[in-house]
């Protein structure tokens, strides 16, 4: 089949100026805070009781952990700072928050975990709520329990807590490190 050459360089150009438009993405949504329902709030889990153990350091109501929460759908991503017994919600989404812990400074391997639960209203019920997960995420093996939803990603970031000895000398915990780190590489 012959084609003639003006039809030829129109079927060759159409294409061009589509990919061409694909240049242009729009901008990125602006994330919008929302409050969490009543029912969903008067709804919390009792207060985490907390070993004698884990109180060597810094108070459990003064820790701040950082929740790292990405939205699959519009690529937007965020951290949360949030105390034990926050809750916070985003669109469809409330992470509420525990507990956190790291190891202290003098126990390997490092860890950081927090006590999280992940709450999502389902697409399209304005008044149905669904806990998607429940329990510890740690920063360092975040595959050992992981938050399965095709939306939403929540990971832990920090918790932002001190043990005794560890604000006299920040240097010397930085040396610590770097000798950790040199001793168990390979020469």
């Amino acid at each position: 089949m012959h084609v003639p050459a003006p039809l030829r360089a129109l079927l060759l150009a159409c294409p061009l100026v589509a990919l061409a438009a694909c240049d242009r993405a729009p901008p990125p949504p602006e994330p919008v805070e929302t409050e969490v329902p009543e029912e969903l709030r008067q709804n919390t889990p009792p207060a985490a009781v907390v070993s004698d153990e884990a109180q060597i350091g810094t108070p459990m109501a003064e820790r701040v952990a950082t929740i790292g929460v990405l939205n699959k759908r519009n690529n937007i991503s965020e951290e949360l700072e949030m105390s034990p017994g926050d809750s916070r919600r985003i669109g469809d989404l409330i992470v509420r928050m525990q507990a956190c812990e790291r190891t202290p400074p003098w126990e390997l391997p490092k860890e950081t975990g927090a006590f999280v639960q992940v709450i999502v209203r389902d697409a399209g019920d304005e008044d149905n709520w669904r806990r998607v997960f429940s329990g510890w995420m740690f920063k360092n093996s975040p595959s050992l329990n992981v938050v399965e939803h095709p939306i939403y990603d929540v990971w832990v970031k920090d918790c932002a807590m001190s043990f005794p000895g560890e604000e006299a000398d920040p240097a010397g915990a930085e040396d610590e490190e770097a000798e950790e780190a040199s001793a168990t590489s390979p020469a």
